[in-house]
């Protein structure tokens, strides 16, 4: 009997982070589309009006009633889909610590998508308003963690029991090196479009890693920092982010290349193929939207690859 009630209680857990996944996924959504267009990505006079929202605030002006008017349902819609999304997680926690026998590996997961999820709402308050690059990216990486742990909880145990990825030193390693550097990776590619740094090289060697460096200094990676845009549109002082965030890519990989052949040589084939087909594409998402000057659907479609592989590097953990 107990058996019977314990097993019911984890096919309610793997259920509720599976739709928590859907609606976090969601949330991260609508999250890129209200940031991207706040830096004028799809505004009507591109690439002049990139960055008219930023320039209309530091002159003390409201943003224009065209931006406003195209994310007022979308502001709506992530609002309640995140607070669904809080409660989902709040009822998780209880699942897994509520009741005997403790759920503590669960538990513990879901402790910390709650964590995340108080320290988005918190972030919320100032996501509006913010100007400096540090508050999107908290955003988007939050977030991104977010999704990347309830997908991880709504793994049955024995999926997670049998992951052989990870068995050995040189496995986990991998495992650690791929997710550190897809993290910072994410994090590069929100500060390129939180410092309007987007339209500041297109390739070849006006993003040589070199002279981004000379022109921009490393003092300009700072994500503390208000970005100064020019008056045709984006801020050439970020050249040296977007550089480093062509640049990293290759790193990226060259790292989850290796990690889903042994991922396929120990039976995670499913996952393999997935790393896969989520790396090509967003290699593919990439470039296309460098070579047609960060087209909005593209700039979200980019957006929703990179969620989808760190939760997919993740869930081999």
């Amino acid at each position: 009997m107990n058996t019977s009630h314990t097993d019911r209680r984890r096919r309610i857990l793997h259920r509720l982070a599976l739709l928590c996944a859907a609606l976090v996924l969601a949330v991260t959504s609508l999250s890129a589309f209200l940031r991207l267009s706040k830096v004028g990505l799809g505004c009507s006079d591109w690439p002049s009006c990139y960055g008219q929202d930023l320039r209309r605030a530091q002159q003390g002006r409201p943003a224009s009633d065209e931006a406003q008017a195209a994310t007022a349902l979308a502001r709506l819609a992530h609002r309640i889909t995140a607070s669904t999304a809080l409660l989902l997680v709040i009822t998780m926690v209880l699942v897994c610590l509520g009741s005997k026998p403790l759920f503590v590996r669960e538990g513990l997961i879901a402790l910390a998508v709650l964590a995340l999820a108080l320290f988005l709402a918190v972030l919320g308050w100032w996501s509006s308003t913010a100007r400096v690059p540090a508050v999107a990216m908290g955003n988007l990486l939050g977030g991104f963690l977010m999704l990347a742990l309830c997908v991880r909880l709504a793994m049955p145990e024995r999926a997670a029991s049998t992951t052989t990825t990870t068995t050995t030193t040189g496995a986990r390693g991998m495992l650690v090196l791929a997710a550190l550097l897809l993290t910072a990776q994410i994090a590069l590619g929100g500060l390129t479009s939180a410092s309007y740094a987007g339209l500041a090289c297109s390739g070849g060697a006006d993003c040589a890693l070199g002279e981004a460096v000379q022109q921009s200094g490393w003092a300009s990676l700072s994500p503390w920092r208000e970005p100064v845009l020019a008056a045709t549109g984006g801020n050439p002082a970020g050249v040296l982010a977007n550089s480093l965030h062509r640049h990293a890519a290759l790193m990226v990989m060259l790292v989850l290349l290796p990690l889903a052949w042994a991922a396929w040589r120990h039976g995670r084939r499913r996952t393999a193929v997935l790393l896969l087909v989520l790396l090509a594409a967003q290699l593919a998402a990439g470039m296309a939207s460098s070579a047609l000057a960060l087209p909005l659907p593209l700039a979200l479609l980019h957006n929703l690859l990179a969620a989808a592989l760190l939760a997919a590097v993740l869930s081999l953990a």
